[in-house]
């Protein structure tokens, strides 16, 4: 099995960097998928990043996950609160899946404090901002190692 890692962004995270800098800081998704990018390989790891707006498609690339990578590290934005989908999609896949969201998701809005997905992920960071990333990077490492 190779040895890569899939980096899933989901709805409105294209958005970054434009989007609530109050809240989500002033880094672009790019400028985080190249971060992960660099910390990938510096752990030995081949990174694939991709975003979308669509639960959907972010079900297929988990599924694909499955097959192609060693873990997962999502951020499902909102879909996180609301995706029985994307808990399920992890629920099937063998790999490990960590969630990640750059705001603490319990020190706001009250719809936002609960995950659908927490149950399904090996674990969640949040509220650490885009170097929540590259914590989860380096626990998928231990956890596969």
């Amino acid at each position: 099995m190779s040895k890569t890692i899939f980096v899933l962004n989901g709805p409105n995270l294209n958005m970054l960097g434009k989007r609530e800098p109050g809240i989500y800081g002033g880094k672009t998704l790019k400028d985080i998928e190249s971060e992960c990018v660099t910390a990938g390989r510096e752990l030995g790891f081949e990174i694939e990043c991709f975003q979308s707006n669509h639960e959907g498609v972010l079900v297929d690339r988990l599924h694909e996950a499955d097959d192609r990578a060693v873990g997962v590290v999502i951020n499902p934005g909102a879909y996180g609160h609301t995706s029985i989908a994307l808990h399920d999609a992890i629920r099937a896949i063998s790999v490990p899946v960590i969630e990640v969201h750059i705001s603490n998701i319990h020190a706001r809005e009250e719809f936002r404090h609960k995950s659908m997905i927490a149950p399904a992920a090996k674990g969640m960071i949040c509220g650490l901002g885009p170097g929540g990333y590259l914590l989860a990077l380096r626990a998928l490492r231990d956890i596969t190692n």
